[in-house]
């Protein structure tokens, strides 16, 4: 942004467009990823998103003027949408109860790589000429799009989509080579049998299913949001609230704005300001990763709540601190400059150790089986608003309330996710994906079950 805004001499609405237009993008294409993985398959559905994905990439690269980068991002934003719905449905598929939430929050720990990789080659692009370097720093992610279009060849299909399709066969082959052992494997291939309406003693390669039972996705969204039932309007509420929670904290306007939020803190130096966004990409993947091994140790519930709880703390902290730096502008007040910067990699951390990866890994796995993919892309498209929303306005709300006012609205709004996430939120550790729509019909209730709720069935 800093480099395009040189060059391209545009003013901070236009960059605000700029950076939220890819979110905007991301929510149609979320929406329309559910449908398509419910018809094509989840595998082919992530090469879909890497073909969008590269060629946005390409055209960003390209960016002659505003109006072509304004395309890339558009294209991107729709195979962004694309891959955020269906790498977590993807992973939670495929996964065994006992590891799901180490798998399903990969997608996260990739997303925190791919940030620390982009502020890294930032800060090598940056060294070249004004015209040559921002555009390497967005055409460079066409390289990642393209290796995984091949990678997904060795790839299985998610064995519950082969289900209901009526491939019982070649879900019963993958289930073998995903689970940790041939009685997981056939335990796991009977409840999915169950959840979609066929025999759990069918032992066929390949069954003929009704129209009603063989699912393309059709009826769902009425399923959803006309006529849910108790347990699904829970799951709804859970999966939207969750994701609204994760960007209304304000964890975009530290990766996209950390920068200014430097500058205001006293980093006047553009190449040190670079350097400090390397410390906010790396505090991210550090924190990211530890939770990876945490999520399924610890548990969901119990680790959101301790995250949202420093994030609490950590906003509070840096909306202070920028207030006095702000105003006491003509002194160099050391100890508040310094502890701004503590704040922000302290905010980084409890977000990325809990509701970073949380949100994908628990709205992944709480929908039934034939409203997952819909379900979840809901839950996507909320995410990508919330997102589009604080990168296109916190600019615009940091002049208007000042920047320490800005993080004050922030931390007011964690407390209240705290407050949602302690009162609706149960336990899904250990428990099977098809288990999930029993927990939540017991609506409330079902936090009072304690945080080691065991699984129905005995995998």
């Amino acid at each position: 942004m800093i480099y395009i805004k040189d060059e391209l001499n545009i003013h901070d609405t236009k960059v605000e467009v700029l950076v939220g237009i890819l979110n905007i993008c991301a929510l149609v294409g979320s929406l329309l990823a559910g449908r398509t993985s419910d018809y094509i398959g989840r595998r082919y559905t992530i090469v879909v998103s890497c073909i969008i994905f590269m060629l946005g990439s390409i055209l960003m690269g390209y960016g002659p003027n505003y109006g072509v980068l304004m395309a890339g991002r558009c294209t991107a934003g729709i195979g962004v949408g694309f891959a955020l719905m269906i790498a977590p449905v993807y992973s939670a598929e495929v996964s065994s109860p006992s590891s799901r939430g180490f798998l399903t929050s990969l997608p996260e720990l990739g997303i925190s790589i791919g940030i620390l990789l982009g502020y890294i080659s930032n800060v090598v692009f940056g060294k070249l000429t004004l015209k040559l370097g921002w555009r390497l720093m967005l055409g460079v992610a066409a390289i990642p799009s393209l290796f995984l279009i091949f990678a997904i060849l060795k790839m299985p299909e998610s064995p519950r989509w082969l289900v209901m399709q009526g491939r019982l066969g070649e879900a019963k082959r993958i289930l073998l080579k995903v689970s940790n052992s041939k009685e997981e494997a056939e335990a796991r291939l009977r409840d999915i049998k169950i959840a979609a309406g066929i025999d759990e003693f069918c032992t066929d390669e390949i069954v003929k299913l009704d129209p009603e039972t063989k699912s393309h996705g059709e009826g769902v969204w009425r399923e959803l949001l006309v006529r849910p039932t108790k347990a699904v309007r829970y799951i709804l509420i859970a999966a939207i609230g969750i994701h609204f929670f994760e960007h209304a904290v304000g964890i975009e306007a530290v990766v996209l704005y950390s920068p200014r939020i430097f500058k205001k803190a006293g980093v006047t130096n553009r190449e040190k300001l670079l350097l400090a966004t390397v410390g906010v990409g790396l505090t991210k993947f550090t924190f990211v990763l530890i939770s990876t091994f945490l999520v399924d140790r610890v548990g969901r519930r119990r680790l959101l709540l301790v995250s949202t709880s420093g994030i609490v703390v950590a906003l509070a902290s840096l909306a202070t601190c920028l207030t006095i730096v702000e105003h006491h502008q003509g002194q160099k007040l050391l100890w508040a400059l310094s502890l701004s910067i503590v704040s922000t990699y302290i905010f980084v951390a409890f977000f990325n150790i809990g509701l970073a990866p949380i949100t994908w890994v628990y709205s992944s796995e709480i929908f039934p089986l034939r409203l997952r993919a819909q379900g979840y892309s809901l839950g996507v498209a909320m995410n990508r608003l919330m997102n589009a929303t604080i990168s296109m306005t916190f600019l615009t709300l940091y002049e208007a309330i000042t920047i320490g006012g800005a993080f004050f609205l922030f931390a007011g709004i964690s407390v209240v996710a705290l407050l949602f996430f302690y009162f609706l939120f149960p336990e899904t550790k250990g428990r099977s994906l098809e288990d999930m729509e029993e927990l939540f019909s017991k609506g409330i209730r079902a936090r009072h079950q304690g945080v080691e709720i065991q699984a129905r069935s005995k995998v």
